[in-house]
């Protein structure tokens, strides 16, 4: 415990006793192994998962990484799910979840609430917001550069020669929405296409969303010859509605999601996506909590806006328009 709380810079040693571990140190040629260390902090520890996300196959890639992160460093995983809880109540759920963990991680939508946040802050219990859409200055961060990702999208589109581009929307309550949004518009605009607000409808992350927006996509006099979800349960919903009207996707319409969650590769045909490495994101989370509970034997706090890469993964979804 001593030579720890020296190589941790901690105060509550004597002089003395700090020049005879430094000169062990020394002598020893001995450097601290981070990876011991992290897992040495997380023995008992126990970290919270609060999830009300509706898609699925989302919670399934956040939970798998989440888990082999908990497992390797020893450290227990709490998943809370709040699905049915009125969003009046989240407050008093934060405190009850911070009586029990050290640390919490928050997915969307739950990453952009200030309330439920300011809750665990409240409590000193280290947060890592996951998918934030931007950085939150603070809570630690790990994300994806939405903006960025949509502009990749939104080009690959145009290069394939369509100008008629539909867009669904995420869900307004999220930023990674609207930064998604925003990457696309910026494309259309410096490409000199002006966005068509006919052809852009709202959806809430969920299939049923996504139904209901190519309906009224596809059911106008002069319909897109593509379209860009954004996230693959939208998009898998629009192919299910091209089928239904007899289209062929994507020689008759090309469709393109966002994330990259299994959902991508069991439609038909396989989804053009963005791939979110959700499942390393909830790995990043588990790592940037235990370092956030170590820092509390200094009493400094560090705020990390960690940001991933995304990656275009291109399948059969997408063609060139039959016209344009």
């Amino acid at each position: 415990m001593t030579v720890s709380r020296v190589m941790n810079g901690n105060s509550n040693v004597r002089e003395a006793t700090r020049e005879l571990v430094m000169r062990a140190v020394k002598e020893l040629n001995y450097t601290p192994n981070p990876a011991a260390r992290l897992l040495a902090a997380a023995q008992g520890t126990r970290i919270g998962l609060v999830y009300t996300n509706p898609s699925a196959a989302y919670l399934s890639e956040l939970l798998v990484g989440a888990l082999e992160g908990a497992a390797r460093t020893a450290s227990h995983l709490v998943l809370d799910t709040w699905a049915n809880i009125d969003p009046s109540n989240e407050r008093a759920a934060a405190r009850r979840l911070a009586s029990n963990v050290v640390g919490v991680i928050l997915p969307p939508p739950l990453c952009e609430s200030k309330a439920v946040s300011a809750e665990f802050v409240a409590a000193g219990v280290p947060v890592v917001a996951v998918a934030s859409g931007r950085f939150q200055p603070d809570l630690s961060c790990v994300r994806i550069d939405d903006f960025r990702a949509a502009q990749e999208m939104t080009q690959h589109l145009l290069e394939h020669g369509h100008r008629r581009i539909a867009f669904i929307k995420g869900h307004p309550n999220q930023t990674a929405s609207s930064r998604r949004y925003e990457g696309f518009q910026s494309v259309m605009q410096e490409a000199g296409i002006s966005v068509d607000a006919a052809l852009v409808q709202q959806g809430y992350f969920t299939y049923r969303s996504g139904l209901e927006a190519t309906e009224k996509l596809l059911a106008r006099a002069r319909p897109p010859t593509a379209i860009f979800a954004s996230n693959d349960d939208m998009a898998a919903a629009a192919i299910s509605v091209a089928h239904r009207r007899g289209l062929d996707v994507p020689r008759d319409l090309s469709v393109v999601g966002f994330d990259d969650t299994p959902t991508a590769t069991t439609v038909w045909p396989e989804l053009t996506t963005i791939r979110q490495p959700i499942a390393s994101m909830g790995e990043s989370s588990i790592e940037l909590l235990l370092r956030s509970i170590r820092r509390k034997d200094t009493d400094t706090r560090v705020v990390v806006d960690h940001v991933v890469a995304h990656q275009l993964i291109k399948r059969d979804s997408v063609a060139p328009p039959a016209s344009k």
